[in-house]
C-alpha cells in the first residue's frame, strides 16, 4: 500500500483504476474534469486497460455507459451540476434497466445564477431516479467508495447504478495523504463482473423493453427491492473491505458522540469533520452535543437515524440544499424517518453553503444554541438569521 498526497478527484480516479472498468465514457465539466483527465492518462500510460471514449455531452456519456453495461461491461462515467441534470433522462434508463454503472458526481451549485462552487442541490434533486447515492467526507473515503461501489452495485441482489458524491472544490481539489492499495489486493476484494442481464448472441433476450400497466408496477417493485437489498450488501462490502484493507466503515450513517447526546446535528459530506470539532468544543462547555453523518441518502438510513436520535432533546439538519417552496430535502427525509418510528424529538432545518458559501464553526455553534432554545424552524444560515457568522445577504 502506497501513501500519496493527492486531491479528492485523483483519489477517486485511483479507486476507479483499481476497479478496472472496461469502458470509461468522459465529458469534462468543472469541478469533475480532473477525474477523467487522470483516468485518460492511466489508459495512455498502460496502467489501466480500458476503452476510454471522449463523447460530445454528458447525456452521451451516460448513454455510452448504459450501452457498455448492457453487453456486460463494467462501466464508469463522471459529471457535475448542470451535466448531471442534462443526464436526468438517462438516469432512469440506467436504473430501470438494472445496469450497475458507477458515476462520480462532483457536487456543485446549479444555475441560475451561474456558479461553479459546491453545494448538493444537483444530486439531491435527483434522489428519486433509482440510483444508490453515497456522500463522502474526505479523499480516503472517496478512493475506498470508488472501489466498493462496484462490489455493491454489481451484486446480483442489487443490480443498481451507483452515484458517489464529492463536495466540489472542498474535496475534489483539496489535497490529502491517502493510502492507495496495491492492485492485487483490490483484485482480491472485487471479483470480475458477471451478469445474466446483458445482450448475448448465444442466448438472445430482450432488454429495455416497454411494459404497460399490467406489468410495469412489478418491474418498479423489483427496482425498489434491489435498492433496499443494497443495505445488507453495503454491510457485507464494508466487512470484506475491512478484512482485506484494514479500514473500517460504519454502514449507512456515521455517528460521533451520540450515545448520550441531548442535541444532535445531522449532516452529510465534507462539513462533518468541522461539525465534530465543534461538538468536541461544546462538550468541554457542558453541552451534550453529537453528530450524525448520512453516508447514503439512497437507500435511506431511516431506522438508523431514528435509533440514534431517539434519546435526544432536539435534532437539527444542516444541509446544502433547498426544495423551493418547502424545506431542505434531507430534512424531509429525516422527519419522515422520525415520524414513522414514533420519535418525537424536536427538529429544525438549517440551509447553508449554497453556491459554495462557507459554513463556519460559529455557524454550527449557533445551530446548537437554537436547538437548546427549543425552537422548531427552517432557516437559511446568514439570511433568516443575521446573528450567525454567515452575515448579511445584501
Amino acid at each position: 500500500m502506497a501513501r500519496q498526497f493527492i486531491s479528492g478527484n485523483e483519489a477517486f480516479a485511483s479507486g476507479i483504476r483499481l476497479a478496472k472498468p472496461h469502458v470509461i465514457s468522459a465529458y469534462p465539466i468543472t469541478p469533475q474534469t480532473v477525474v477523467v483527465e487522470r483516468l485518460s492518462e492511466m489508459v495512455e500510460d498502460g496502467s489501466l486497460r480500458s476503452e476510454f471514449i471522449h463523447v460530445e455531452s454528458e447525456h452521451s456519456a451516460l448513454s455510452c455507459a448504459i450501452g457498455a453495461s448492457s453487453v456486460g461491461a463494467r462501466a464508469f462515467t463522471a459529471t457535475s451540476s448542470q451535466g448531471l441534470l442534462y443526464m436526468a433522462e438517462c438516469l432512469v434508463y440506467a436504473s430501470g434497466g438494472r445496469f450497475p454503472i458507477v458515476m462520480m458526481n462532483a457536487n456543485r451549485s446549479t444555475a441560475l445564477p451561474w456558479n461553479i462552487y459546491g453545494d448538493q442541490r444537483d444530486s439531491l434533486a435527483l434522489l428519486d431516479c433509482g440510483w444508490i447515492q453515497a456522500y463522502v467526507k474526505d479523499a480516503q473515503e472517496a478512493l475506498d467508495i470508488a472501489l466498493m461501489s462496484y462490489y455493491i452495485a454489481e451484486n446480483e441482489r442489487v443490480s443498481t447504478p451507483f452515484m458517489a458524491n464529492l463536495d466540489g472544490f472542498v474535496l475534489t481539489h483539496t489535497y490529502e495523504v491517502v493510502d492507495v492499495p496495491e492492485s492485487d489486493r483490490a483484485d482480491l476484494f472485487l471479483p470480475p463482473y458477471e451478469t445474466d442481464n446483458r445482450l448475448d448472441l448465444e442466448n438472445p433476450r430482450n432488454l429495455a423493453f416497454s411494459a404497460g400497466p399490467e406489468y410495469n408496477a412489478a418491474f418498479k417493485y423489483k427496482e425498489h427491492a434491489g435498492m433496499m437489498n443494497a443495505k445488507q450488501v453495503i454491510t457485507e462490502a464494508e466487512a470484506r473491505f475491512e478484512r482485506i484493507f484494514g479500514r473500517k466503515y460504519t454502514g449507512l450513517i456515521e455517528e460521533y458522540r451520540t450515545e448520550d447526546a441531548e442535541y444532535i446535528l445531522i449532516t452529510l459530506g465534507s462539513i462533518y469533520p468541522l461539525a465534530c470539532e465543534t461538538a468536541d468544543a461544546l462538550r468541554t462547555e457542558g453541552v451534550k452535543a453529537g453528530i450524525i453523518r448520512i453516508r447514503y441518502m439512497r437507500p435511506f438510513p431511516a431506522v438508523e437515524i431514528a435509533e440514534a436520535v431517539s434519546g435526544a432533546k432536539a435534532a437539527a439538519v444542516l444541509e446544502k440544499d433547498i426544495s423551493f417552496g418547502n424545506e431542505g430535502t434531507v430534512y424531509t427525509n429525516v422527519n419522515s424517518a422520525l415520524h414513522t418510528a414514533g420519535v418525537r424529538t424536536v427538529t429544525s432545518d438549517y440551509i447553508g453553503g449554497l453556491g459554495g458559501k462557507s459554513i463556519s464553526g460559529n455557524d454550527i455553534r449557533h445551530i446548537y444554541d437554537r436547538m437548546m432554545s427549543g425552537v422548531s424552524e427552517v432557516r437559511f444560515i446568514g439570511i433568516d438569521d443575521r446573528s450567525g457568522e454567515g452575515g448579511d445577504a445584501s
